[in-house]
């Protein structure tokens, strides 16, 4: 019988990214807030986004993810190793994210929902390496293939959308959009520490809150991120809901 393995605290919610950033510009201002309101939180970096043109390689790069993590005040950052520019979905990706996600043992997990034509394709690996990974996660009698980490099953998976794409994911359609009127400033600060892949990018940080505030507007608050539900998920109290604690 394998000895009882010794698990760290688990995490509320895992974002994750195909590389450093992408989690950042996504969804930083919903995990910065999450933190706020006493959730752990967690992104899990399928890989180290090396080589990139303007970096002077992998610690740099490295030391810049440190460095945003910290201004989101998320509790853990993983990076897993996986090949930049080469990620493909297949089934090591598959269970090596699966292994985090039961070490972890996450309620909700947060990761891409579509393609980013023009920018990488590891988006869109990643996405299909997550939603394998989530259904991974929860599978029995297979545990040759999981280090002997505990089966864990995630509660809620969400889709995110770069900050500068469109709001609505096509193809989906229980969109929901989160108030970071309070974390857009702490979502800026994050990507200001990726000087290697924004610092060349003129106005990049003007476009980002100002579609924060676009995507807010169109809820009613002074900025916001929009996600979109994998399934839909019911509410048990609609007044606290559509009002929230206030209302």
């Amino acid at each position: 019988m394998n000895q009882k393995l010794e698990l760290p605290t688990p995490l509320d919610v895992i974002a994750v990214g195909a590389h450093p950033d992408d989690v950042e510009i996504a969804c930083g201002g919903t995990l910065a807030k999450l933190v706020l309101q006493g959730y752990r939180v967690g992104i899990i970096d399928l890989t180290d986004g090396e080589p990139t043109p303007n970096s002077p390689g992998p610690e740099f790069r490295m030391e810049e993810a440190r460095q945003a993590a910290e201004k989101l005040g998320v509790h853990e950052r993983i990076m897993l190793d996986l090949p930049n520019r080469r990620l493909i979905d297949c089934f090591e990706h598959r269970v090596a994210l699966a292994k985090e996600f039961r070490r972890w043992r996450p309620r909700l997990v947060i990761g891409f929902g579509d393609k980013t034509p023009m920018a990488s394709p590891d988006h869109w690996q990643a996405m299909q390496i997550t939603d394998a990974a989530i259904f991974y996660s929860r599978l029995t009698k297979w545990d040759t293939h999981f280090d002997g980490l505990p089966v864990h099953t995630i509660q809620r998976q969400l889709y995110f959308r770069l900050a500068v794409e469109p709001d609505m994911i096509p193809g989906q359609s229980h969109h929901l959009i989160v108030d970071i009127s309070k974390t857009l400033e702490q979502k800026i600060a994050s990507l200001e520490c990726y000087e290697s892949q924004f610092g060349h990018k003129a106005n990049l940080f003007e476009r980002v809150r100002a579609a924060a505030i676009v995507t807010g507007a169109a809820a009613g608050a002074t900025a916001g991120e929009s996600f979109c539900a994998a399934k839909p998920f019911f509410v048990d109290d609609l007044v606290q809901t559509v009002f929230g604690k206030s209302g």
